[in-house]
């Protein structure tokens, strides 16, 4: 990891044009937890990683091993009661848990010295999930790669939130179904890039209360780059391999779902993005069910040749103080829209979903100043700028 080269500057604009600043940082840390570690007998991955015990909360029973699968026996292809072996929930799940270990190890190999540690846990009326996390490693301060399978009833609200619309289309509470696969990958150089991804498989069935009502489903996704400095190079690279999975299927779709994804990671109390964007779709139901699933494999298997070479220009790049105070405050913005805006984030609050793994997406360390605004014309400033002003990369 690159060391920080100057130990005494505290970032502040030095345009006598801009606002002087009187910093007051507020810094939050995850409180680190005891760990009950566990080693699997027979670890399903290549990669080193410790499983422990997750604290029992409500609703959730911490298990010791990985099982084959998560689905209900009903939907188990190799349960006798089965539905095909070849059911789109089956599929997904597979192809969720691959791109995790995938990811997991990527990560752990260009990092050098952090390991995932991991929390397998399980739900009493069906499914469950894996939460892997690396904390403070050789390049990222914090990196989580979580995996969910859950059967539930949807309240309306979260039913809303799950849809993004503010009427509800049907009355009562609604039974679902949700698998997917979430990630955000905080180095700790400031100039490379967080990674967000997140690719997730849904199905409701009718309420109680509205016997008959067809099941629906959709997919949803998308991978996204928070830098804290532009390096046109990453940026273009990064959007190449977006454009190039999207084309494989249909050509509008990076265009449309680059726009989306703009519009989506919108702060719109600040008015500008939380990055320099990348793909984002939702509530995607208008294609062919098996032509979608097949367009979800290949982001997720675009993730880690979008990112990697990114990290391996970056990480090492020697870096101030006044360059960290920078990508500190880019985390607050990060923070500000993960818990004001993000419908995951809504949605897993309103279903009562396991905290640890919905708020994995946060930083260890975050950064706010009063009224903070960078020297115009500084690498800080362009950044800035483009998160107002989102431009088309390729």
């Amino acid at each position: 990891m690159a060391k920080c080269i100057s130990s005494s500057i505290i970032f502040a604009p030095s345009s006598s044009s801009t606002r002087t600043l009187k910093p007051s940082p507020l810094h939050f840390q995850t409180p680190k937890r005891s760990l009950l570690s566990m080693l699997s007998p027979r670890p399903r991955n290549p990669f080193s990683v410790f499983i422990r015990a997750t604290v029992a909360i409500e609703k959730e029973t911490p298990e010791n091993e990985r099982p084959d699968t998560f689905l209900r026996a009903t939907d188990d292809p190799h349960s006798s009661a089965a539905a095909s072996p070849n059911s789109v929930r089956a599929r997904f799940e597979k192809m969720i848990r691959e791109a995790q270990d995938e990811v997991c190890a990527a990560i752990e190999a260009e990092d050098g010295v952090g390991k995932f540690t991991e929390d397998v846990w399980s739900r009493a009326g069906g499914g469950g999930g894996i939460s892997r996390v690396l904390q403070e490693g050789g390049v990222w301060e914090k990196a989580g790669v979580n995996v969910s399978v859950v059967y539930g009833m949807m309240p309306p609200e979260a039913y809303r939130a799950a849809k993004g619309g503010d009427s509800l289309e049907k009355p009562g509470p609604v039974p679902f179904f949700a698998a997917g696969i979430s990630s955000v990958l905080h180095p700790n150089n400031p100039f490379a890039p967080t990674l967000h991804f997140n690719y997730r498989y849904f199905e409701t069935d009718a309420a109680k209360d509205a016997p008959g009502a067809p099941r629906q489903w959709w997919f949803g996704g998308g991978t996204d780059l928070t830098p804290a400095y532009i390096f046109e190079e990453d940026v273009k690279h990064f959007h190449q391999v977006q454009k190039q999975a999207c084309d494989k299927f249909d050509p509008s779709f990076y265009p449309r779902f680059k726009k989306w994804c703009d519009d989506y990671f919108l702060i719109k109390h600040r008015g500008e993005r939380r990055g320099l964007g990348g793909i984002f779709f939702d509530d995607l139901n208008d294609y062919d069910q098996e032509m979608l699933l097949a367009f979800a494999t290949e982001c997720a298997q675009s993730v880690v040749p979008a990112y990697i070479p990114i990290i391996n220009r970056r990480k090492e790049t020697p870096f101030t103080d006044q360059h960290k105070a920078w990508q500190q405050l880019r985390r607050g913005r990060y923070v500000e829209f993960n818990l004001v805006y993000d419908r995951g984030t809504t949605f897993g609050l309103k279903t009562g979903g396991r905290i640890e793994s919905i708020l994995v997406s946060l930083p260890l360390t975050a950064r706010w100043e009063y009224d903070h605004e960078p020297e115009k014309g500084s690498e800080e400033w362009k950044l800035l700028d483009a998160c107002i002003n989102p431009k088309d990369w390729i």
